[in-house]
């Protein structure tokens, strides 16, 4: 039997956390009792800096349970660093490890399939939702968007694949491997390679608590997705660049037949509306050559990826 831990970053989670660490610790019951876990495999939640009781209630667990563990980061790091402290912690001693999010929208009861696959021989098992009706027009049709950019960037992403997947430890080694500060695991994991399968799920409502992902935190995150993972946004600024240079030329042969053969009519608006096109074009592109530059800032100053505070290890008899 595979030794399994679940890992759960968790930032102000204190509303939803008693229903999630009660669902997760039948399921983890249930799974060693049906030959899929042994008595080894855990649950790890990763306290990402949050400023609620999320961090007290994650260490009362731990007292009452041996099958829970927990890491607190020194500070907030975001999802993806969070993930990432948890799935490198759990390497050291599991033989696959799942990641959910806390809030039970990723459905538990599909990780006996995870695991099943996991013991068929794949290595990166993706959860893929099956459909988006919980979610609204705006944010289904922006999602769904952001795949298909993703894909037409060149980016190898599953599609509506979010962060609910199963690596197993050699998998995790792999995702050791990569150094780079912007993190971005839906577009790193892909490149790990090995064997690979899906799980589908319907993906439920939020049990309790906020969004920790609003249209501000959506958008900076498909941001960083794009520019980690393709310079094709570079190379469309220099293609539109050759555009407007061609078409400034034939504009300047206009006006110069214009002006020879006394058809030019004196008029403002021409002129300033290509002044302000003209101005926002090279302020977008000035503006998305800075992001990249930006990206390289952090990447050369190489700042640790999170800083682990305290860790809640086994109880010790």
């Amino acid at each position: 039997m595979p030794t399994v831990f679940l890992v759960i970053p968790c930032y102000n989670e204190e509303e939803v956390l008693p229903e999630t660490n009660r669902r997760l610790c039948e399921k983890m019951a249930a799974l060693q009792q049906q030959g899929l876990a042994d008595e080894k495999s855990r649950i790890l939640y990763v306290d990402d800096g949050s400023r609620d009781h999320t961090w007290q209630l994650i260490s009362d667990y731990h007292q009452k349970s041996s099958l829970v563990q927990g890491i607190k980061l020194a500070h907030n790091r975001g999802h993806q660093n969070a993930l990432l402290a948890g799935l490198m912690t759990a390497m050291k001693e599991c033989d696959c490890a799942i990641s959910l999010d806390a809030d039970l929208q990723d459905d538990v009861d599909a990780i006996d399939q995870f695991v099943q696959k996991y013991q068929e021989g794949c290595d990166v098992v993706y959860g893929v939702r099956n459909k988006r009706e919980t979610d609204t027009f705006f944010k289904r049709t922006t999602a769904e968007g952001f795949y298909k950019v993703m894909k037409l960037l060149g980016a190898d992403i599953v599609f509506n694949h979010a962060d609910y997947r199963l690596m197993s430890r050699r998998a995790l080694e792999g995702l050791s491997e990569y150094r780079e500060v912007n993190l971005f695991l839906r577009g790193i994991v892909p490149l790990i390679g090995y064997r690979s399968d899906y799980v589908y799920y319907d993906r439920h409502e939020r049990f309790a608590g906020e969004s920790k992902y609003p249209l501000k935190k959506m958008l900076s995150f498909a941001l960083e997705g794009i520019t980690s993972f393709s310079v094709k946004p570079l190379k469309l600024i220099s293609n539109l660049g050759i555009l407007l240079s061609v078409l400034s030329v034939l504009g300047l042969i206009y006006a110069l037949i214009s002006y020879f053969t006394h058809n030019a009519v004196a008029g403002w608006t021409a002129i300033v509306s290509s002044i302000w096109l003209l101005g926002g074009i090279q302020l977008l592109c000035v503006g998305m050559v800075g992001t990249y530059v930006g990206k390289i800032y952090s990447e050369v100053k190489a700042r640790p990826r999170y800083r682990i505070e305290e860790h809640l290890h086994d109880h010790k008899s």
